[in-house]
């Protein structure tokens, strides 16, 4: 294995929904280890991002996961945001990697050598794994803040502008998880 092998994968979730944290993860993979199924966490289904998420810790060399706080995104934007947890999520690798690939069409501004690849989720295995691992922290973290915050719907929704969501929000109001520089709940909140 050599130094280049060790490329990261980064992505995020939650960039659109209304409410939780958006996360970022950071991924490296074996390459003497590959992990069949990789793809973009959006094609897969529940239960197979659940069994992927399971053999990338297990098999990943390293995995970092970085988070941006509801109170962060609506201090800085979501963008910003975004770039701080994927920033996060490097940083919590445990070593800096020689380079990393980072999906969309933007990169945080950092001291690392990177690129980004639109629908590298669907391109890069690194990226892929980063996608899946991205997307179950944060669905895991809205499903426990669902029990605290029950009328939303988030176990399903996992705080996407969902029906369910909007007309909870419109009969309870924002709780403190909610975006409150996001329009839907701005425009609730002032009801």
């Amino acid at each position: 294995m050599t130094i280049l092998s060790l490329i990261a994968g980064v992505d995020e979730a939650g960039r659109g929904p209304l409410a939780g944290p958006v996360v970022a993860a950071a991924v490296i993979l074996n390459p003497d280890d590959p992990i069949d199924g990789l793809d973009d966490s959006k094609k897969l289904t529940p239960a197979r991002r659940a069994v992927l998420e399971g053999e990338i810790r297990a098999r990943a060399l390293h995995v970092g996961v970085g988070m941006a706080s509801v109170e962060e995104i609506d201090a800085i934007n979501i963008l910003q945001a975004t770039f701080l947890a994927m920033t996060r999520a490097v940083e919590a690798l445990a070593f800096d990697p020689p380079h990393i690939l980072v999906d969309g069409n933007r990169l945080p501004r950092w001291r690392y050598s990177a690129e980004a690849v639109i629908g590298g989720d669907a391109l890069h295995g690194c990226i892929s794994a980063a996608s899946i691992i991205a997307k179950e922290e944060r669905d895991r973290f809205m499903v426990q803040a669902a029990r605290r915050y029950p009328h939303y719907g988030w176990h399903s929704n996992k705080g996407y502008g969902s029906a369910v969501h909007l007309e909870a929000l419109r009969e309870h109001g924002p709780c403190p998880l909610h975006r409150r520089s996001f329009a839907p709940v701005a425009q609730l909140a002032l009801l």
